[in-house]
């Protein structure tokens, strides 16, 4: 392959996966206790939010673990 063919490719690969990560967060807006879990940190005052999803990003992070561990074990086969 030459040096064009390679960064094409590079560049077809790169724009799939942020088009995934696109759809997986739109997916993910629209579950209605992500941001409302009870480790989630909101603070609201007049003229300010503040908004910590820290339970949201754990329960996120397993199961997106989870996800790419069955991926790659599938790929491994």
């Amino acid at each position: 392959m030459n040096g064009m063919e390679s960064m094409g490719k590079w560049l077809v690969i790169a724009g799939g996966t942020l088009a995934l990560v696109g759809a997986l967060i739109w997916l993910f807006s629209k579950v209605e206790f992500l941001g409302n879990l009870p480790g989630d940190i909101r603070i609201e005052r007049p003229g300010f939010s503040c908004m910590i999803p820290l339970a949201s990003s754990i329960l996120l992070s397993i199961v997106l673990t989870v996800i790419l561990n069955i991926v790659v074990r599938l790929f491994k086969r």
